[in-house]
Parts: C-alpha cells; sequence; structure tokens
C-alpha cells in the first residue's frame, strides 16, 4: 500500500492566525412522508452569495463555541430543547476562499455541530433575511465551502448513534408503534438494513419499550400495540454497547 505523506509546513513559516465559526448539521425526520431532512441557509453575502450552506456563523468576542451555535440557530429555527453535540472540526488550508484575501492569511476553522429534532415541533424562522428551508438528503444541492463534506459526516454520525443510542425515541411521538419504529430506521439507513421480524425482536428484547396496553388502526392490517419509551428501564444500558439493529 502506498503512502502519500502530506507537505509538511517549513520550520521558518509562521504560526497560523484562525477564525473560527460553527456550522450546524441539523437532521430532522418527517415520519409522515418518510423523509430524511437537512436544514440549509441560503447565503446573502460572498463568498458563495446566493448558494445554499449550512446554518453557521463566526465566533464572536467572548462568546463560547456552543453558545455560537445555538445563537445562529435561533435566527433560523425555534425548536423546544435543542440539545447539540459537537461534531467533528474541519481546517484544512484553503476550504474558505477568504483565505487567499486575507493579507495576513488568517485561516478558518469550522467546528461542526449536530442535531435530529422533531420535525412536527421544529418551525423555520424567516425574519432575519434570506432563505431556510428543510432539503431531502437525496436532493441536496452543491453547497457552500465544504458543506457537502461537513453534512455527509454527520450523516454517518447520526447513522451510527442508531446502532448504540436511542436517539431514534427523541423524534417520534410519545406513543409509537413498533412498525413507526422501523419505518424511521428505513427512512435513515435505507430499506434494507434489516427485515421487519429480526428488528422486532431484537428491539424488545433490550427490555426499554413498555406495551401501554392501547392498540390502534392504521391501515388496513391488524390493530398495532403502542409503545412508549421507557428512560429509566434504559439507564442501566446507558454505558453498555449495544446493537439496535
Amino acid at each position: 500500500m502506498s503512502y502519500n505523506p502530506q507537505p509538511q509546513p517549513h520550520p521558518k513559516h509562521p504560526l497560523a492566525e484562525f477564525k473560527v465559526g460553527v456550522d450546524n448539521v441539523i437532521f430532522s425526520v418527517d415520519t409522515a412522508n418518510n423523509r430524511l431532512l437537512a436544514l440549509l441557509v441560503k447565503r446573502l453575502q460572498d463568498p458563495f452569495a446566493n448558494s445554499w450552506s449550512l446554518p453557521g456563523t463566526l465566533v464572536r468576542e467572548g462568546e463560547s463555541l456552543e453558545d455560537a451555535a445555538h445563537r445562529i440557530l435561533s435566527e433560523k429555527i425555534k425548536v423546544e430543547n435543542l440539545y447539540l453535540e459537537q461534531l467533528y472540526t474541519f481546517g484544512n488550508p484553503g476550504r474558505d476562499p477568504r483565505e487567499a484575501k486575507e493579507s495576513f492569511g488568517d485561516r478558518y476553522l469550522s467546528v461542526s455541530y449536530f442535531a435530529l429534532v422533531r420535525f412536527e415541533e421544529a418551525e423555520l424562522l424567516f425574519n432575519q433575511g434570506g432563505m431556510t428551508a428543510w432539503f431531502m438528503l437525496q436532493k441536496i444541492p452543491q453547497l457552500a465551502f465544504d458543506h457537502n463534506k461537513i453534512l455527509n459526516y454527520g450523516y454517518q454520525r447520526l447513522r451510527n448513534k442508531l446502532e448504540y443510542s436511542p436517539i431514534a425515541f427523541d423524534v417520534l411521538p410519545d406513543l409509537f408503534t413498533l412498525n413507526e419504529v422501523y419505518q424511521l430506521y428505513c427512512t435513515i439507513l435505507g430499506e434494507n438494513f434489516s427485515d421487519y421480524s429480526n428488528f422486532r425482536t431484537r428491539l424488545l428484547k433490550l427490555g426499554f419499550l413498555s406495551d401501554t396496553g392501547i392498540k390502534v388502526s392504521r391501515g388496513a392490517g391488524r390493530p398495532a400495540s403502542l409503545y412508549r419509551f421507557d428512560a429509566e428501564a434504559f439507564a442501566p444500558l446507558k454505558n453498555k454497547p449495544l446493537v439496535f439493529i
């Protein structure tokens, strides 16, 4: 296997000066239509004016990274109890065209954050100018900067979290059928990730879903049981390596 090392900076090169931004990868699942969505905004200013991008901002003096991430999102979307998880730091030279125009050669870092929100509870805001919209993941356009790369990285994180955490139940309604859980997983992972019977058996064996005793009729099939996620029952499993699927 060949190895191509990256060129190393010359020892006499000055230390890089950095400007730090945050970019948010916000996913939602439209469970009614089985669509995985990502939140995008249309930029109003150069660079990449009129291009779509992830919701992002440069960090202000005295502001934490997480506060900056919440600040820009508060201008674009209204959602209760938004939990952001730090995703990755992107800082390759040349990732931002402003680097070539800065007289002192500033570099631009992006510290990305990740979240999954309930589609029905997320209200898009339009009072800050520009456009904010949900895009189906299969129809993402060419984004500004390296945001397609950041979005893809976030999608891989989402897929991984479905395997070892109960993140799916953050976006499902309080009461749900097992088929609704399965359809959500299919929407994110693809139709062939598992057959329903094996998925149902594995999920119930974990013991953190409570059968409410209520049955509902949805479609032409037999009435289905409604379940509730039991956080207390899940607590002993929280730090164990689980595979949900």
